[in-house]
């Protein structure tokens, strides 16, 4: 599979995560299996650009290629702009963010919210390609289904962006309206793929091979981005990518191999934030990785309360060391705890 010009190892997305897919963990999900990683998303305002928040967003040093931005706003010159911006920081593909439901993007009628308006959804496509054109850097965009259930127009606009020279669309097969509630639901992302011949990505609730195997039946779609499902849990693309190929299980990964990752995980995650922040915006991930495991509430409980990098590192150290001399894998129940 290719998004323009530029070949992918897979078929298998790691989904653009604000405050989730910074390059540490792209560049682990990467490592275990998933063929293409966007980043977080990256405001068009260009008084925000020199930003730590953005600078750390953008940061892609020593991650493998293509690189992938994905880009928010409502200004079709701005987005240009910062696609512009981007790629002089090392993007190789540029995404526009038409899929983020988050209040605070569409209050400003960015992300999903453009969605209500056609017009200038693809007059922002259509800029942000022109200006990608003279860089030749494809530009994909990742959509919902609608804004409500009663205003899914996720077939009439990809037909359209399509036309301004989008060359990848991803749908979350929800509504703007739902969120993240309820069900994801893949007829209108089948809809989607039979009505365009640019490659079309699968997007939401998958959350295991056989639902990654039955989504790819339901929509034919080209391929599948995994978000949620990610978090604590990055083993998972190498799970799909063996069931897709063999129709079977691989066997739950070992304790060790649990801990080096997220040791491993932690230090490049140090590194990027920094001793004050690093120990704070670990902890989310932390806790993703010891859910549902033996003393993992425990655990999760101690670090909350340790405000210093070498000793929430030694503790969940301390834990994996534990929880290995009782158990050689992650048992088997934990995940189908985690997919239920």
């Amino acid at each position: 599979m290719h998004i323009g010009h530029l070949p992918l190892a897979n078929r298998l997305f790691v989904a653009p995560m604000a405050g989730v897919t910074d390059r540490p963990f792209r560049q682990l999900c990467k490592a275990l299996g998933a063929g293409y990683a966007v980043s977080e998303m990256v405001t068009s305002r260009k008084d925000l650009w020199d930003s730590l928040k953005t600078s750390r967003r953008a940061n892609h040093e020593g991650e493998p290629g293509p690189i992938a931005v994905q880009i928010a706003g409502t200004d079709a010159p701005m987005m240009a702009e910062a696609a512009l911006y981007n790629i002089d920081r090392g993007a190789q593909i540029i995404d526009i963010n038409m899929g983020c439901p988050a209040k605070k993007v569409c209050n400003k009628w960015a992300g999903s919210a453009l969605m209500q308006n056609e017009t200038l959804a693809v007059e922002i496509a259509a800029a942000v390609v022109e200006a990608c054109a003279t860089r030749n850097v494809p530009v994909t965009l990742k959509m919902r289904t609608g804004w409500c259930q009663e205003h899914k127009n996720a077939v009439a606009l990809a037909r359209q962006l399509e036309g301004v020279g989008i060359q990848m669309l991803t749908v979350h097969g929800r509504t703007r309206e739902q969120g993240y509630k309820g069900a994801a639901e893949y007829d209108t992302i089948a809809a989607v793929k039979a009505a365009v011949r640019v490659p079309v990505v699968a997007n939401g609730d998958i959350d295991s091979p056989e639902k990654a195997c039955a989504v790819l039946a339901a929509t034919g779609a080209d391929a599948l981005m995994v978000g949620r499902a990610a978090q604590g849990r990055p083993w998972i693309f190498r799970e799909i990518n063996h069931f897709l190929a063999t129709g079977e299980h691989l066997a739950p990964p070992l304790v060790a191999e649990v801990r080096s990752l997220l040791l491993e995980h932690l230090h490049d995650h140090y590194r990027l934030y920094g001793d004050e922040t690093g120990v704070r915006s670990a902890r989310k991930h932390i806790a993703w990785y010891v859910r549902s495991l033996p003393g993992g509430e425990a655990l999760r409980q101690h670090i909350n309360r340790l405000d210093d990098c070498a000793a929430q590192w030694q503790a969940v150290a301390d834990y994996f060391d534990n929880l290995g001399a009782h158990m050689e894998r992650l048992p088997q129940e934990l995940q189908e705890k985690l997919i239920a």
